[in-house]
């Protein structure tokens, strides 16, 4: 799907979509427990694929439409009848992975052309460690793998500069093991936040663990138990600051763009409401209330490190191409390994759209004074983080901006193109 945005001013009201890394995470908290409800939960194309692994290993999954009802295997995952498909999800691969070890049995993971080419090497080393079996049908780290154990615990040795979700699927999978799972990191951990997150989840499901930001221990023998059988996720702070950037750079003169739902948690990507007040945005945030309220700003170039916040790389790229001055985004190297490099990806886009742009390993520069969007085909490159920035950066653009590959928001964000046109943008598909 194809839609064009263009040039526009925007007023009114916005609700945050849920979070889905909370979903992802409490979709299977849940199907390790004897069961649960799963409130506010994001239902989307990589949150529907964590679903259908649950089921795979013997929970049942039914969306009433006010929640999601899982009937957990009560931390006894049985072997899959079929091989797994995680679509697009690395998400839901990496944290399944978890539970493969926990399975007596073989279990085949797989996904698209994109997932199967990302890196999965350190789980599979992380579960051979454990001693059960990890290996990728083709002998490079990468999807297809074939998966093997019970494992009784241990422990490990892993990066943590790869990315955090090995270590979220070994808490949660750690916790039902005979003897618990200690992970002891190699590497500076990036995307520490997100590890937090499952940190989180993990008390309100009843299981401890616990870090001293090196190493990390969940003692096994725990039961998953939510607190009177129900879990609420909260809003999402990834797609929350696509909306809160398009208020800043397209927001009618004197008027705001509120957003509902953006309650306080454990989610780095609150980070972009600090960059927005570093590069100067009228930004307020009424934290008891959940509610964010952006205006029109003149903003200036910052530098801002991603290294615990890699979604945001997309977002904080378009402002750099609107801000005056120099925006550079540091430490992002691990930004290069999502659905698509995505350091490299905005860099052309960009550059397609009038923006000046530098790009080196670990670093992209935009020159927002030197830069003048004008519209343009862009690709969004399956990548439904690439889609949204562009589309924002579309909403200043001169002209029309068409974005190709749109239909990809329906990852995170399904409603986000129908939110913008309620808000005042001209959308078409």
């Amino acid at each position: 799907m194809d839609v064009e945005i263009t040039h526009s001013s925007l007023s009114g009201t916005a609700r945050a979509p849920s979070s889905k890394s909370y979903t992802h995470r409490a979709i299977l908290a849940a199907g390790y427990s004897g069961g649960a409800l799963v409130y506010d939960p994001l239902i989307s194309a990589d949150t529907k694929a964590t679903m259908q692994a649950v089921e795979a290993f013997g929970g049942d999954v039914t969306d009433t439409g006010e929640a999601i009802q899982i009937d957990g295997f009560t931390g006894e995952p049985h072997t899959p009848a079929d091989v797994i498909d995680c679509a697009n999800s690395g998400t839901t691969m990496r944290l399944v992975s978890g539970t493969t070890a926990l399975v007596d049995g073989l279990t085949v993971l797989t996904g698209d052309s994109s997932l199967r080419s990302r890196p999965q090497g350190p789980m599979l080393s992380a579960i051979e460690q454990l001693g059960g079996r990890a290996e990728s049908t083709r002998g490079n780290g990468t999807a297809p793998l074939v998966m093997k154990g019970p494992v009784s615990g241990g422990t490990v040795s892993i990066p943590g500069d790869v990315s955090s979700q090995y270590i979220s699927a070994l808490l949660m999978a750690g916790a039902l093991t005979e003897d618990g799972v200690e992970i002891d990191l190699e590497t500076e951990l990036k995307s520490a936040p997100y590890v937090d997150i499952t940190l989180e989840l993990l008390d309100e499901f009843g299981v401890e663990a616990e870090t001293d930001g090196r190493r990390f221990h969940v003692p096994g023998g725990q039961f998953y138990e939510p607190t009177d059988g129900e879990y609420h996720v909260p809003g999402d702070f990834s797609s929350i600051s696509y909306l809160l950037a398009a208020g800043a750079v397209a927001a009618e003169e004197d008027e705001d763009v509120r957003i509902e739902g953006a309650y306080p948690s454990a989610q780095g990507d609150t980070f972009i409401v600090e960059v927005l007040e570093r590069m100067g945005a009228n930004v307020t945030w009424n934290r008891s209330d959940g509610v964010l309220t952006v205006r029109r700003s003149s903003l200036s170039g910052v530098e801002v490190d991603v290294g615990d916040t890699p979604d945001l790389l997309p977002t904080i790229a378009v402002l750099g191409a609107i801000a005056d001055g120099e925006t550079r985004i540091v430490n992002c190297e691990h930004v290069r390994y999502k659905e698509t490099d995505r350091v490299a990806v905005m860099a052309n886009e960009l550059a397609n759209l009038g923006a000046v742009v530098e790009e080196e390993e670990d670093t992209l520069t935009i020159r927002g004074d030197e830069s003048e969007l004008q519209g343009a085909v862009v690709d969004g490159h399956a990548d439904h983080r690439i889609v949204m920035s562009l589309a924002v950066a579309g909403l200043v653009a001169d002209g029309t901006t068409m974005v190709a590959d749109a239909e990809h928001v329906d990852v995170s964000f399904p409603d986000f193109f129908e939110v913008l046109y309620d808000l005042g943008a001209t959308v078409e598909r």
